[in-house]
């Protein structure tokens, strides 16, 4: 499984340099964050880098008001659903996403597609007809169809097949998933969520497809036991965990409050500096640093000798660290069986809970970053899927 970095507001620098480091991978433009000079800059950056792109058209609320968005020509200035079943309207939207996926430079195209509330027939009419116009005037690149759910959705196996049923019509090349967290959660603590979202990306897979869904983190590694193909993540919470909200006008009274945060990849959590300022003082920080094989060094800093607080780790080294250590982490989750993927699964998280103990015994914990709570629903959510989907798939792996 791969990582693709889904851009974010001011992740520009970060996806040069670690696209450069990398030598490779795909990030995902996002056009409210990015003029259109912007998106021609930054794709010759990366395709320079050996990277490639996608964009994101983002149209899961055609009604959305974010700045960033209705500057954009492809953006609708009125918006009613009729308009996206046929006709000049939808040719002219598809058209216009075309073209600013040739600004992109990205070698396929991602979809428009709305905000899902409940699979029905009204929401399936629009995904037909948005693929099937796709076909008539997409041809020289494969096409990715947005299947962009709510939470409530999500943990309905009904629906879910309801959905798998209907896509085998369509004439895609792959889908990108983007499923909204329960109660807006960074961390999804609903076991039945999680074992349905690996249901449905099984399914996607299943049809021979390719899948990618988009705004993750890593709690998202065990999609690998769906075959899943790449996972996409940020910098900020709001492309690490999908939320309509970030595609609305911002509230001006809003205070962004930013904190700094180190991602222990042993125990799938993060923690403030402060937090392991306790690990400083009891004992135990060298056990919660980064091992070299995860190919970052943007902490090291934290474990140089001095109390974690009192060091320049920026904001910028805990970015470019989270993404790293997740990149290694997708990167080798993936095993050449289903039974040894889920198997993984379980040895990972068995480790997670060790380690985790550790920190906590010596006062570190990562508030809800703290992956503590959340080791069961992955294992009791790996657990279901190996019982419902585990025999296809370990035939078909």
């Amino acid at each position: 499984m791969k990582l693709h970095l889904q851009f974010g507001h001011g992740m520009m620098d970060h996806c040069r340099e670690l696209i450069k480091s990398w030598k490779s991978g795909t990030v995902i433009l996002s056009p409210r964050d990015m003029t259109e000079l912007q998106i021609d800059s930054l794709s010759d950056d990366i395709t320079g880098r050996g990277g490639t792109t996608l964009l994101d058209p983002q149209f899961y609320d055609p009604r959305g008001d974010h700045h960033g968005l209705v500057k954009h020509d492809y953006w609708p200035n009125t918006f009613n659903t009729a308009m996206f079943l046929s006709g000049p309207p939808l040719t002219t939207l598809l058209e216009k996403i075309i073209s600013i996926n040739t600004l992109a430079k990205t070698e396929k195209v991602i979809l428009p597609g709305l905000y899902c509330q409940r699979i029905d027939e009204d929401w399936l009419a629009v995904q037909d007809a948005i693929i099937n116009e796709a076909h008539e005037l997409i041809t020289d690149k494969p096409k990715l169809a947005t299947v962009c759910l709510s939470a409530e959705i999500v943990r309905f196996e009904d629906q879910i097949e309801t959905l798998l049923n209907a896509a085998e019509q369509w004439g895609v090349d792959g889908y990108y998933v983007v499923a909204e967290h329960p109660n807006g959660s960074y961390l999804a603590d609903d076991p039945l969520w999680l074992t349905n979202l690996l249901n449905l990306c099984a399914g996607f897979k299943l049809h021979g497809k390719e899948v990618v869904v988009g705004y993750s983190n890593h709690q998202m590694l065990c999609l690998a036991c769906a075959g899943v193909d790449a996972i996409a993540a940020g910098t900020w919470i709001n492309v690490r965990s999908f939320s309509t909200g970030k595609f609305q006008k911002p509230d001006s009274d809003s205070v962004s409050r930013r904190v700094k945060w180190y991602y222990c990849p042993q125990t799938l959590s993060e923690y403030k500096l402060p937090f392991l300022d306790m690990a400083f003082r009891r004992g135990p920080l060298g056990a919660i640093a980064t091992p070299i094989e995860y190919g970052s060094n943007y902490a090291d800093i934290l474990f140089s000798g001095a109390q974690p607080s009192t060091t320049d780790y920026s904001e910028q080294q805990s970015f470019r660290h989270y993404l790293s250590c997740l990149r290694h982490q997708c990167l080798t989750v993936g095993k050449t069986s289903f039974q040894e993927t889920a198997e993984y699964q379980h040895r990972l998280l068995n480790d997670v809970e060790g380690m985790i103990r550790i920190a906590h015994r010596a006062g570190v914990r990562g508030q809800d970053r703290d992956f503590g709570n959340i080791v069961d629903v992955n294992r009791a959510a790996i657990d279901a899927f190996v019982d419902t989907r585990g025999f296809i798939l370990e035939r078909l792996w």
